[in-house]
């Protein structure tokens, strides 16, 4: 793999100097995600950003801590402290909470939102809630993955500029700030018992314009924030699927593309070479969320997934990629920094999913497009896209795919079932033509997969030379490829119960003769997939109790990762993860009322 050389000053494995502070990466659960659509920030227990791209989701990060890079900025307590925190409710405001030896400290911090394409804007507010405040403050900005020091660092009228590489810098608010040669800008303030203190610091790839005042930036992303999160319908858990919506804005683009995480490298399973840049729009993904914002509430996001899957049908069609940029450009390949990594794990930048096709990704689309034509949400343009995603299907559904799990080519029976179900989507929304020529070829890929991925004991299996079950195929029937009666349903249902489940979670499939939990992590994904089928089948205490289980897999934040560990209760993989927070949300109504009276709500 090609290998991009980073020049770092490092202080042990995983652990950066930012100036006189020393903060070592931080187990996910304690990290907070600050998110403007267009790049988001990782704020850890001692206040530090440890991960920021700038100046999009994609480029490369000016704070790195989190992978073992240069480059960070700390505000922490003086004094010995214990950590916590919360989201301003429907927003991505977050609120650091330290209880001193001598009072209480809290920090607000957000990115301005909404956000601009080539500017991020970070505000934090020192509140001395208790007591009076007294804080570090730590700031080194270092561009592409801590290449790049600050230079040509100079205060006017109280305020600091600088480069680092093709990033302008600018921070206003900063007092009695000292630096030592080329290093960080350090500061200690103190801010009065009840009083506050404001720090705005804006990193741009163009040449920064005029400043805004931090009281007009809080209140306009107050503003924007509040209108960001609709009226959600019925749901078993309210809070927590207002916070899912609010996250999945978060991360999407004015583009409408929605990130898959904001992260990148941080390790499925420790040194198994499983971590990947998941800083891209899956179209799978973007295509759960649309399904659970029509179930739960909202148009926005959805018209937003309608649009990003429409505009890559109708320029790649056939062709379509798994995975792009926000932008709707291709993901890079993989390749390595030379960069520690997450302890785990290495530093790898791009996907190779870019080389990949599959198939379910196309049924996914037809899906999403069925439920917003049953919404009335689809124009003429869109339908061309629906033509081209059948297209597709007709061409493509006998061939070997790479599959929802990114395996080696098979003819999985995932992602037949999905381009059947995805068909019977559109059937109801299409022409009388269109429906019976659609709806005989979901008959046919059906009856196809069943005689060839039918296992002995009546259950579907993965594939025609792959045996075992997989969580995956609950979609099957939850999405309509099959009736929730019929009896390959009932029995996958039973099979993934039974040889999957653990504990209250759901692993994809079995892996080896290794237990489940030995393997890799219960992917949560598969555990709200579970509590969904429970209730199709009738069961719907044992719906209720995979989905609170599943929930409670989270931080202090309420972020999902794609596994957990169960037996440490640790998250692992990329943070957060989006199709998670999908899933519950739409888990969290479809459990509120009857599987037979949900409907698409408005």
């Amino acid at each position: 793999m090609t290998r991009q050389r980073h020049a770092l000053r490092g202080h042990g494995a995983g652990t950066v100097d930012l100036g006189r502070a020393m903060f070592a990466p931080q187990v996910l659960r304690e990290c907070a995600l600050l998110a403007d659509g267009e790049r988001g920030v990782l704020v850890g227990s001692q206040g530090e950003c440890a991960w920021m791209c700038v100046p999009r989701w994609d480029s490369g990060a000016v704070f790195a801590s989190l992978i073992g890079g240069a480059g960070g900025y700390a505000i922490t307590p003086v004094t010995r402290s214990v950590w916590g925190g919360y989201y301003e409710p429907d927003s991505m405001i977050w609120r650091s909470r330290w209880v001193t030896d001598d009072g209480i400290v809290e920090c607000r911090e957000a990115l301005a939102y909404p956000g601009d394409l080539h500017k991020a804007v970070l505000i934090r507010r020192i509140i001395a809630v208790q007591g009076e405040a007294r804080v570090r403050v730590v700031l080194d900005v270092r561009a592409d993955f801590g290449r790049h020091r600050m230079v040509r660092v100079e205060c006017r009228d109280g305020v600091w500029r600088a480069r680092s590489g093709a990033v302008y810098v600018r921070w206003s608010g900063a007092t009695s700030v000292t630096r030592d040669g080329r290093g960080p800008l350090v500061a200690t303030i103190t801010v009065p018992e009840g009083r506050c203190h404001d720090l705005v610091l804006e990193l741009s790839d163009q040449v920064l314009g005029e400043g805004v005042s931090a009281d007009e930036l809080w209140e306009r992303t107050e503003h924007t924030w509040s209108t960001m999160v609709p009226e959600i319908g019925p749901s078993i858990a309210p809070r927590d699927a207002r916070h899912a919506h609010t996250v999945l804005r978060g991360l999407t683009s004015a583009t409408g593309g929605m990130v898959a995480a904001a992260t990148m490298s941080l390790p499925e399973r420790a040194e198994q070479g499983r971590n990947y840049d998941y800083r891209y729009v899956w179209i799978r993904d973007q295509c759960f969320a649309g399904q659970a914002i029509a179930v739960s509430g909202g148009d926005t996001l959805l018209d937003d997934a309608v649009s990003f899957v429409c505009d890559r049908l109708l320029e790649d069609g056939p062709a379509l990629r798994p995975a792009y940029t926000v932008s709707g450009g291709k993901v890079p390949d993989e390749s390595e920094l030379d960069l520690p990594g997450y302890p785990g794990g290495g530093a790898r930048i791009g996907n190779w999913v870019n080389d990949q096709f599959q198939l379910d990704t196309v049924g996914e689309a037809l899906l999403l497009f069925g439920t917003a034509g049953s919404l009335e949400r689809l124009d003429t343009r869109h339908w061309r896209a629906v033509e081209q995603a059948v297209a597709c299907i007709e061409s493509r559904w006998t061939r070997p795919d790479a599959g929802i799990w990114e395996l080696a080519d098979a003819h999985w029976a995932h992602s037949r079932l999905t381009c059947a179900a995805g068909l019977r989507g559109v059937v109801g929304i299409a022409s009388r033509t269109d429906a019976a020529r659609w709806s005989a070829l979901a008959d046919a890929i059906v009856a196809d997969t069943a005689a060839t991925c039918t296992h002995p004991s009546g259950r579907w299996q993965r594939a025609s030379d792959d045996s075992r079950v997989d969580c995956a195929l609950l979609a099957a029937a939850i999405r309509g490829a099959v009736p929730e009666d019929d009896p390959r349903t009932v029995a996958t249902y039973d099979a993934v119960r039974t040889e999957l489940g653990r504990d209250g979670y759901v692993y994809r499939f079995r892996q080896d003769e290794r237990r489940l939990a030995s393997a890799e992590g219960a992917f949560l994904l598969c555990g709200f997939l579970m509590a969904l089928a429970a209730q199709q089948q009738g069961h719907d205490v044992e719906a209720v109790r995979w989905f609170e289980r599943n929930r409670a897999a989270c931080g202090p934040p309420g972020l999902f990762t794609e596994e957990y560990d169960v037996d440490q209760r640790q998250l692992r993989g990329n943070l957060p993860q989006a199709f998670v927070h999908a899933l519950l949300l739409e888990a969290s109504a479809r459990l509120a009322q009857p599987w037979t009276a949900v409907r698409h709500w408005r």
